[in-house]
C-alpha cells in the first residue's frame, strides 16, 4: 500500500508540478511579495496530497514563537518536505539556495521568481558576501530568510556540520533567528521514492536575540537547540 500511495503521490507531482509552473511564470509583472503568495500555492497543494494520498499529516510546536518581524530560519534538512511545509507555516520568505536549482524545468524556473538568494557554493568568499548583501536586502524587503545551515539534506537521525552563513547574515543583520528541528526524515527519507504514513513534528523555537552576539555564538545556540529538539522527538 506504502508503494501504491507513493506511486500515485510521484505521478500527480509530475503532472501537477510542471501545470502550476507554466501558470506561476505569468506573475513575473507582479510584486515580489504578490508573487510569492500566488507561487506558494504549489507548496499549500503538496501538502494537501500528502495528507490525502500519502497520509503524511503535519503537527507544529511552537508557532507562537515566530517573530512578528522578518527573521532568519536556521531548519534541519532531511527531505524535500520542509521545502513546502515551511512555506505553509512561516511568513513570506525567500531560500539561500544552490544555484543550478533554477536551471531545473518548470519548478526552478518557478523558484526563479520566489526572489531566492541563489548562490554558487564554488565561489567561496563571493557567495558569503552574496548571502550577506542580499539577505539583508530581502530581510528590509520584509521576507523571512531560509537557510539549511548543515548545507544539504541529512538521513536521519544523522547531524550535519553547521555552516555559518545564517549566523552571520543573524550578527551583520541584527534580525532574530529561529531554530526548526523536525522529524519529516522519519516518514519521507533523503532522496526516497517511498513516503511512509504518519505525522511529522515540526518545532520552532524561540528566536535567539542576535544583537550583541557574534555568528560563533548565534550558530551555536541554534545548533544545540536543534539537536536537543531531535533527540527529544525520537
Amino acid at each position: 500500500m506504502v508503494f501504491v500511495r507513493s506511486l500515485i503521490f510521484l505521478l500527480l507531482q509530475l503532472v501537477w508540478i510542471p501545470v502550476y509552473a507554466t501558470l506561476a511564470l505569468f506573475t513575473f509583472w507582479l510584486k515580489p511579495h504578490t508573487r510569492y503568495r500566488i507561487i506558494s500555492g504549489l507548496a499549500y497543494s503538496m501538502m494537501w496530497l500528502l495528507r490525502v494520498v500519502c497520509d503524511i499529516r503535519m503537527e507544529v510546536r511552537g508557532k507562537e514563537n515566530i517573530p512578528q518581524e522578518a527573521c532568519i530560519v536556521l531548519c534541519k534538512h532531511q527531505s524535500a518536505w520542509e521545502t513546502f511545509a515551511l512555506q505553509t507555516v512561516f511568513p513570506p520568505q525567500v531560500w539561500v539556495l544552490k544555484r543550478e536549482l533554477l536551471l531545473l524545468p518548470f519548478f526552478g524556473w518557478g523558484l526563479a521568481l520566489t526572489s531566492p538568494i541563489a548562490i554558487n557554493r564554488s565561489k567561496g568568499k563571493q557567495a558569503m558576501k552574496q548571502l550577506l548583501t542580499q539577505g539583508k536586502q530581502r530581510l528590509n524587503d520584509k521576507f523571512c530568510v531560509v537557510i539549511f545551515p548543515e548545507g544539504t539534506r541529512m538521513p536521519y537521525g544523522k547531524r550535519g556540520k553547521y555552516k555559518l552563513g545564517g549566523a552571520l547574515l543573524g550578527e551583520s543583520s541584527g534580525a532574530p533567528v529561529v531554530p526548526v528541528a523536525h522529524n519529516a526524515g522519519r516518514h519521507w527519507g533523503r532522496n526516497a521514492f517511498l513516503k511512509y504514513p504518519g505525522t511529522i513534528t515540526m518545532s520552532i523555537g524561540k528566536p535567539i536575540d542576535t544583537l550583541g552576539l557574534k555568528a560563533d555564538e548565534i550558530n551555536r545556540q541554534a545548533e544545540e537547540w536543534i539537536e536537543a529538539e531531535m533527540e527529544r522527538m525520537k
